[in-house]
């Protein structure tokens, strides 16, 4: 089996069966039928087109199914936070299909929080949305993550790495390596190797990293990083005069 980006997703989500080795969640093997409704449980998963995502009209009704098919409590409760979470509260009434592509996206984000799977895989979440949408869809990551979602983020757009704790590299259907994002900087060869472009705020702390001029980042923006320069050199000046 290939190891794609997307079969990798479907893969972790239990969706597609590995044919070699296994996948565990939760220590539940995820080819074994028994374990199927708690790995739904378990893992909750997005796709890069809502508009395939999406079964029933209503905006309720695509949160409810799900819930009342694996049993849940609490169905208008989970309902009404999960669309508060993803900025759609109060649109439970509305018709799916009407929705902008951002906001369908947010629908099927707001349809697995509504499950509060404590792990999810978002594949190519952003990939058909415009600057907008994707920004918006990038404050919900950041919010899950700040809430202790574990997120599982499958990406070609190398800017989004840097929403990531964690960085996997995958080449050629294989893991061609690991590196939390902190020590980012230390595998830029091995990014570039694998003909990636790199972020333009990486490029601008290598080249300060080179002139002895090292900046711990926390969100990684180019606000950020332009905040820590004016108070280095705020810093600077006061130490000449």
């Amino acid at each position: 089996m290939a190891l794609g980006k997307s079969t990798l997703a479907k893969l972790i989500a239990g969706i597609t069966k590995p044919t070699k080795g296994e996948i565990l969640i939760e220590g539940k093997d995820t080819k074994k039928k028994e374990h199927f409704l708690d790995i739904r449980k378990q893992v909750g998963i997005v796709f890069q087109n809502p508009e395939n995502q999406i079964i029933f009209n209503s905006v309720e009704d695509e949160i409810r199914f799900p819930l009342e098919n694996l049993a849940f409590d609490r169905i208008e409760e989970r309902t009404k936070e999960a669309l508060k979470k993803v900025g759609l509260e109060g649109s439970e009434k509305k018709e799916a299909y009407h929705l902008s592509l951002g906001q369908k996206q947010r629908l099927t984000i707001a349809s697995v929080l509504a499950m509060n799977t404590p792990y999810i895989v978002l594949d190519e979440p952003t990939a058909m949305l415009d600057p907008k949408g994707k920004d918006e869809i990038y404050k919900i990551v950041k919010n899950l993550k700040q809430e202790g979602y574990t997120i599982i983020y499958i990406t070609n757009i190398i800017d989004e790495i840097l929403l990531s704790d964690e960085i996997w590299l995958i080449e050629d259907g294989k893991m061609k390596t690991t590196f939390a994002k902190s020590d980012i900087l230390e595998h830029i060869e091995e990014i570039q190797q694998s003909d990636i472009k790199i972020p333009e705020i990486l490029t601008m702390l290598q080249t300060l990293k080179k002139q002895n001029i090292s900046i711990e980042l926390k969100e990684w923006t180019m606000q950020e990083l332009t905040r820590k320069l004016i108070q280095i050199y705020q810093n600077n000046s006061k130490e000449t005069m």
